[in-house]
């Protein structure tokens, strides 16, 4: 059991919807694990449970039914939810919804100084989460002033600086272009191999999933698909059904191959492609 960052029993909730009386239910009678160290992505189109779910791991909305376990600790344990954000931080869409100072480093050392970390041991953390997301010549800068991608990347330290051992993020690259994803995907590629945190990664970019362990696709508020992406973007035909795309590389092997091609449908990167072709 000590391997586990993340156990979700049993999971229901419900928004109550105002007028007709009857709740909307975004996530229903969902149960999974997140192991510690694992990248899992969340994929799912808007409306699916995946934002909601995101919300529950956190301990900012509460199950309407089940239980939902960081670490061991039930999040309907009101003494310690404090406890529960300093294992799992959450990064969310808009990073100009999180920063919260008017210089880089005094935005990163926010976090730390609201749990009473010690003034020196703020500062190796903030310079150490800088670092991490490449930020470090930026510290004196003003966030406002900074790209997109660059925000993001602060916003992140901002958590890394509280030493969370699992980091949620909802959409982090939805409000950002090309170059602000990639500078993103590559910080969680790092945060996950070398600073071994656990990921939680939701997008409903496809490309995005390809980097993670493990995929789970929601709809409607349950879980209906779940594997490796070789596994769950080799069934083209199943999540288009859903209402969502697979990886560009994907497709093409797809379509190649039913055009008549030899060419296997689960290829996930160009190289692959190239070498099949």
């Amino acid at each position: 059991m000590s391997d586990e960052m993340i156990r979700i029993e049993n999971v229901s909730y419900e928004y109550d919807s105002y007028g007709d009386n009857k709740a909307l239910i975004a996530v229903d009678n969902v149960s999974m694990t997140v192991n510690k160290g694992e990248y899992l992505v969340i994929l799912g189109h808007n409306g699916s449970g995946k934002s909601t779910l995101a919300k529950l791991i956190n301990g900012l909305l509460i199950p309407t039914r089940g239980d939902v376990f960081v670490n061991g600790i039930n999040t309907k344990d009101a003494d310690r939810i404090w406890e529960i954000r300093e294992i799992a931080g959450m990064v969310f869409q808009n990073p100009d919804n999180q920063l919260v100072a008017t210089i880089v480093e005094e935005d990163v050392a926010f976090g730390p100084e609201n749990l009473g970390v010690p003034p020196e041991e703020i500062r190796r953390r903030v310079d150490k989460a800088l670092e991490i997301v490449e930020m470090t010549e930026y510290k004196k800068h003003a966030p406002h002033l900074l790209s997109g991608g660059q925000k993001q990347r602060v916003a992140i330290a901002g958590i890394l600086a509280m030493k969370p051992e699992c980091i949620i993020l909802d959409e982090p690259t939805a409000m950002l272009d090309p170059i602000g994803r990639k500078e993103i995907m590559k910080t969680l590629r790092r945060l996950n191999d070398e600073e071994k945190k656990t990921i939680i990664h939701i997008t409903h970019h496809m490309d995005e999933a390809v980097e993670a362990d493990r995929i789970i696709v929601m709809e409607k508020g349950k879980i209906v698909m779940e594997g490796s992406p070789r596994e769950i973007f080799s069934q083209v035909e199943k999540i288009k059904k859903l209402g969502l795309d697979v990886p560009q590389v994907t497709e093409l092997a797809y379509e190649l191959n039913k055009e008549g091609f030899n060419v296997p449908c689960n290829i996930l990167t160009i190289e692959e492609l190239v070498d099949a072709l």
